[in-house]
């Protein structure tokens, strides 16, 4: 699967006062009326609680320029704090974070979620898009890269 190209985003939830987020390959529109989303989350993960939880999600569609933020929210780097202190976001109208200049940003509703092997695949209706700008980070063979 690693020589299959992915888009790379930051799936975030809120629990409470803080925030939580993971690095995904695996975001999939499965449909455009009603506009429903696939991504799969690590089942360990607080990502995947919080979600499972509060019944929501977003997605920051990361550019080829935040490398860096797929690599902390994928434990490749210094941890982010509950509060996202460090991170350029804006919170979205389902009040979970939304990171700062993205390629595209989602919010979505759980509609459901399925075990997968180590992975919980969770079906999302997207009630607020947005576009951003730049080009996406692509993540193939292990690296990343982009379109150019």
């Amino acid at each position: 699967m690693a020589r299959l190209p992915a888009g790379v985003v930051v799936v975030s939830a809120r629990l409470g006062d803080e925030y939580r987020g993971l690095t995904a390959s695996s975001l999939v529109s499965i449909s455009l009326e009603p506009p429903l989303v696939l991504v799969g989350l690590e089942r360990d993960s607080q990502t995947r609680a919080a979600v499972l939880e509060t019944k929501a999600f977003s997605v920051s569609v990361l550019t080829r320029s935040q490398e860096f933020l797929a690599d902390s929210f994928a434990g490749r780097a210094p941890a982010v704090d509950p509060q996202w202190r460090t991170l350029p976001h804006r919170l979205g109208t389902n009040g979970i974070p939304l990171l700062d200049g993205c390629a595209a940003w989602l919010e979505c509703r759980l509609l459901q979620a399925h075990e997968a092997g180590d992975h919980v695949v969770c079906i999302g209706e997207v009630h607020a898009a947005a576009v951003g700008a730049g080009d996406p980070l692509i993540l193939w063979d292990r690296s990343f890269w982009s379109l150019h």
